[in-house]
């Protein structure tokens, strides 16, 4: 990406004369006086304007331009970068400085370290590679803020789930802020790691996992150690029950997993487990054809990512916990990469998971592992003090996809296209349609999704209930 600095004019050097002019003084003044207002301008406009104003995140944009508008065709990048501002200069200094209050519960300062990564994780039990290992906390994925166009081509990334950003009330005691509600962040694209089915304004991009790679190389020898490892388990789970919500069908898959020769758990109690260990965590997906992946606090989970990255298959319940969320980095066609049981299925009908998974032929079993495989690269967050050469990471998938929406809208402006059809609550379904598609009529998926809604076009009941258990959960994990 290339970066313009904010550029200063300096002022013509007065000329010194020694000519006793009358008139000499009364140029001094002019000058002095030109020289006071360009001071004030640019304090104006290159100082004031890169100051927030209030605790919300930073957003830096270029200047408005007129539509319409055609291609630069002398720009041999075609409009394919993004012009950064550089920030304020105690923007990162200060986060740093009192990492230890980014959390409620957390002691972030040891996960500021190494570009943000992490400190390195311990290869003690020869689970991780070598390099590039990084103890990441899952909600590690905000990045500086870039500014492209002006309006609805404006985008920013958050690394928590949407419902933290959807409070529903004027309550300073509830959960989260309401960012995406306010006007002007309505026309902007917000990048987090679980997005809103009914909200058009934000996107769902992977969870940061632990592996961060600095070279091609390193995810070329990942992928084909994952692809040579004995898996020894049919299908395994890493979580812990939600007694609380009798919706949650994680005590039928716990019971299922204890209860079965070919099924692995690693039960996460409250406070220290092994859920909280990296190596655990990951030795037992690296031994599993198949990892359980019901929902989480809300829709999704680190977990998934966890899994896909050990080249173990993920096995959904909802569509919501990866369908209609990554389909800028998983394929649509989601049969190639995973396994769908329905809720339901497992809650009224009680499905039979492992006699499910045996069902499903060994080539084919083969066939998917090679894929997930294959995506391991988009997946993960290349070390941001190097580069990959060859391989696009999550990062440079997200970039693109921005690029294209842009690139799209702005085509649809040029030609003067507007889409009155179109829905908000069903974004869900949009995001599904191949390129070219406008129109969303009824889907499998309906069910799934046939929330009551509110005001908003957003449902009430899940996002308070999904911000609320992930607030207290996450504060119960660090009890």
């Amino acid at each position: 990406m290339r970066r313009r600095p904010v550029a200063a004019l300096l002022p013509d050097q007065m000329e010194k004369t020694t000519t006793k002019n009358p008139n000499s003084r009364l140029c001094f003044l002019a000058s002095l006086s030109a020289f006071f207002w360009f001071l004030l301008l640019y304090f104006h406009f290159t100082v004031l304007r890169t100051q927030p104003s209030a605790p919300l995140p930073v957003t830096f944009q270029r200047p408005k331009p007129q539509f319409p508008f055609a291609a630069n065709a002398s720009d041999p990048c075609g409009g394919r970068y993004i012009y950064v501002h550089n920030l304020p200069p105690r923007f990162n200094h200060d986060m740093l400085k009192h990492c230890k209050t980014l959390s409620l519960w957390t002691n972030m300062c040891k996960f500021t370290t190494n570009a943000g990564l992490g400190p390195p994780l311990d290869n003690t039990h020869s689970v991780f590679s070598d390099t590039g290992w990084y103890a990441t906390n899952q909600f590690a994925v905000d990045q500086p803020q870039w500014g492209v166009m002006n309006g609805r081509d404006h985008f920013l990334v958050a690394g928590r789930i949407t419902w933290d950003f959807r409070r529903l009330t004027d309550q300073e005691s509830d959960w989260g802020n309401k960012l995406l509600f306010l006007p002007a962040a309505k026309n902007m694209s917000m990048l987090v790691v679980e997005s809103s089915p009914w909200n058009a304004n934000d996107f769902g991009i992977p969870y940061p996992t632990y592996f961060h790679p600095a070279k091609d190389d390193d995810v070329f020898i990942w992928q084909e150690r994952m692809r040579r490892l004995e898996r020894k388990w049919l299908f395994s789970f890493a979580g812990a029950p939600r007694p609380g919500n009798a919706k949650s069908i994680r005590g039928h898959i716990i019971e299922q997993c204890s209860r079965s020769n070919v099924g692995k758990l690693l039960e996460c109690d409250f406070g220290e487990s092994k859920c909280h260990s990296p190596s655990s965590i990951m030795q037992m997906f690296q031994g599993s054809l198949f990892c359980l992946q019901p929902q989480g606090d809300s829709y999704t989970r680190r977990s998934a990512f966890d899994s896909m990255l050990a080249g173990c298959i993920p096995v959904f319940f909802h569509p919501g916990s990866a369908y209609t969320q990554y389909t800028w980095h998983l394929p649509k066609d989601y049969t190639k990469y995973s396994v769908f049981i329905p809720e339901d299925d497992i809650r009224k009908r009680n499905v039979s998971i492992e006699e499910r998974l045996r069902r499903i032929p060994e080539e084919e079993v083969r066939i998917m592992r090679e894929e997930v495989i294959s995506l391991i690269p988009r997946l993960v967050y290349a070390d941001p003090r190097s580069k990959l050469e060859t391989l696009k990471d999550a990062f440079d998938v997200s970039v693109q996809a921005v690029i294209d929406k842009v690139t799209n809208l702005r085509k649809d402006i040029m030609e003067g296209r507007t889409d009155e059809n179109f829905i908000e609550e069903n974004s869900w379904k949009y995001a599904l349609l191949d390129e070219g598609q406008r129109e969303v009529g009824p889907h499998e998926w309906d069910p799934f999704f046939s929330k009551p809604k509110d005001g908003n076009g957003d449902s009430g009941d899940l996002s308070a209930e999904a911000a609320k258990n992930s607030w207290k959960n996450e504060q119960r994990d660090q009890s």
